[in-house]
């Protein structure tokens, strides 16, 4: 085993995309950062590096814990690095849907169409 990994094969290997592929055009679309600097595809990843990862609209935090020779099991995968990532803030909980009485303030277009039918229009 090296000293560094290419950054793409490092995100592969621990399972952070699913192809090669994925984690070359990640590395282009500029959703890869190493130390605080955007990467390409090739730059080196040694251990101790700080990987931050755009992954479904939410950056992830990572430590470069390992370097894998290949992609492993999950179990594997995860003893090459550390999630650094800070928990998700609370959600906000929104008011409950708004339920007014029947008959109550202008009427619905459901109501409209029965006032209708009862009229004989």
């Amino acid at each position: 085993m090296g000293e560094s990994v290419r950054v793409d094969t490092w995100i592969w290997g621990v399972r952070l995309a699913k192809t090669r592929s994925q984690a070359t055009a990640a590395c282009r679309a500029g959703h890869v950062r190493v130390n605080g600097a955007p990467a390409k595809a090739a730059q080196p990843v040694r251990i101790g590096d700080e990987v931050r990862v755009r992954l479904h609209g939410f950056d992830r935090i990572y430590r470069v814990t390992g370097l894998p020779v290949r992609r492993g099991s999950a179990v594997e995968a995860a003893k090459h690095f550390d999630d650094l990532t800070p928990p998700p803030p609370p959600r906000v909980e929104r008011p409950a849907a708004v339920v007014r009485d029947r008959g109550a303030g202008r009427p619905t277009k459901r109501d409209r169409r029965e006032i209708e039918r009862l009229r004989g229009y």
